[in-house]
């Protein structure tokens, strides 16, 4: 039986402290009344037991924050990577940036076997009524890892932006360091690549840096009309983001243990058939996005040390998006994995001193030991979800008569290995993330706990304890 989930017991006791010792005068009496609060005490918190697959978490512990800072000082010497600076430069501008992005990734084809290949992804964008007023090339820079199982077409992608900008759209020369908008998630990937590299995952594993998001996600747009174009089996999408500022501006509050994974609710994407069955089974909490960011907490906490995932149930920031959106749009489960704290002091800022304040983006602001945390959270949702089976199919609930009593039922996947069994997963209903993980190898189950006042969900796990997504079930009218 796998155990690589966290098992948590919680036993709690109410016992009126106050009116023992008012009643117990004697000192060996009080002495023996503080030591029973002790032992009281000592059972009211939960008890957590964390199994990691070693081979992943000897993956998280590979990651170096020194060659982090490494890879975001040397994005910070291109000067600029404004999507109208020059292409033509060696040693600046946005294709300089490029092409030393690609040759990096290109370093670690030896070791993936010939599994990892790396490409410019060519596109044009520009013209009347956008930001970006003439027409131009940019590139984004994607590695493909390929998964070792033929019969897995599962893909799972990984996204940061190599561009960079100050105040103003049209500002192409002006220096744009650009360290952790979005140098840290880039940074971050690039680490991924050297090291995930020389593992096999069952299914592929896509690693991109993509041009002009800051002029209208349009590198990010690009991928996703590519991916629907091509019939891709994108199962997720994680899309990092300026994971590497631990102090806010303004509030002055500075932190390096919490992280913010976005995921939209109703779905950007949805058919009168989706929006049927959210209504019919109040799901509007329970969409793979939503599925995506709790697996995201779980796994990432797991494997990673001194780090919460908050789980902000939006798709973005207050009225702003990133490359994760066309996705969604599209129909692609997709998240946002972002600082908790923003300093907007440094995003998108000329770098000067103003009111005896450094503003501007630069490398000696980032937290690189927070960035190597985050890429920690990424590398160990990807690995998880690329070696676990595939989702358990036509997932359903019983809804024939009424009863306090709750029938799930589910049919193995289709393709890929075969599970070593499923987690029945389940919560109330006001309570954000699961609760309760039950492990079976049937495939249906009678819990008695009403459907009421409980959500549930199934996920296939192999032998090692890799988990697939979980599904939420719809009416499984015939059972």
């Amino acid at each position: 039986m796998p155990f690589s989930e966290k098992r948590r017991v919680k036993t709690s006791g109410f016992i009126p402290f106050q009116l023992i010792f008012l009643l117990l005068e004697e000192k060996n009496m009080r002495i023996f009344a503080a030591s029973m609060l002790l032992f009281v005490c000592s059972f009211s918190f939960a008890q957590s037991i964390i199994n990691r697959d070693p081979v992943i978490y000897n993956m998280v512990l590979q990651i170096s924050r020194d060659s982090i800072e490494q890879d975001v000082r040397e994005l910070v010497s291109f000067y600029t990577r404004h999507n109208l600076s020059v292409q033509d430069n060696p040693e600046q501008g946005i294709g300089a940036a490029s092409n030393w992005i690609k040759a990096e990734m290109e370093k670690s084809i030896p070791e993936s076997g010939g599994r990892l290949s790396v490409a410019f992804d060519d596109y044009t964008v520009g013209g009347e009524g956008q930001r970006i007023k003439t027409e131009i090339n940019l590139k984004n820079v994607v590695a493909t890892l390929k998964g070792t199982n033929p019969d897995d077409d599962r893909i799972f992608l990984i996204s940061a932006h190599l561009d960079s900008r100050v105040e103003s759209d049209d500002d192409s020369t002006s220096f744009a360091p650009g360290a952790n908008d979005d140098g840290s998630g880039v940074a971050a990937i690039l680490e991924m690549v050297r090291i995930m590299s020389k593992h096999e995952f069952s299914a592929t594993i896509v690693f991109m840096a993509v041009s002009g998001e800051e002029h209208g996600l349009y590198g990010a747009t690009h991928m996703a009309e590519k991916a629907k174009a091509e019939n891709w089996n994108l199962v997720a999408m994680l899309n990092n983001d300026m994971i590497g500022n631990s102090g806010s501006s303004g509030t002055l509050l500075n932190d390096n243990m919490k992280v913010r994974v976005f995921s939209e609710g109703v779905p950007a994407y949805e058919t009168e058939q989706m929006e049927r069955m959210r209504a019919y089974t109040s799901g509007e909490n329970d969409g793979k996005a939503r599925q995506l960011a709790r697996y995201i907490k779980e796994t990432g906490e797991r494997y990673v040390d001194q780090l919460t995932v908050s789980l902000i149930y939006r798709n973005d920031r207050f009225g702003r998006g990133g490359d994760h959106t066309p996705f969604c749009k599209l129909g692609f489960t997709a998240v946002r994995i972002t600082e908790f704290n923003e300093n907007y002091d440094r995003t998108h800022k000329v770098p000067r001193i103003e009111n005896g304040i450094q503003m501007g983006d630069l490398p000696e602001f980032v937290d690189y030991e927070y960035v190597r945390k985050n890429a920690g959270i990424n590398l160990a949702t990807l690995a998880n979800l690329a070696m676990a089976p595939y989702e358990p199919e036509n997932v359903g609930i019983s809804i024939r008569g009424l009863s306090n009593s709750s029938i799930l039922s589910w049919e193995e996947p289709e393709k890929g290995k075969k599970p070593a069994g499923y987690y029945v997963l389940m919560r109330e209903t006001f309570q954000p993330v699961w609760e309760r993980k039950i492990f079976l190898t049937d495939t249906t189950i009678t819990l008695p706990y009403s459907k009421d006042n409980y959500f549930f969900a199934v996920q296939s796990v192999d032998e090692e304890g890799h988990e697939s997504l979980p599904v939420f079930p719809g009416p499984a009218r015939r059972r």
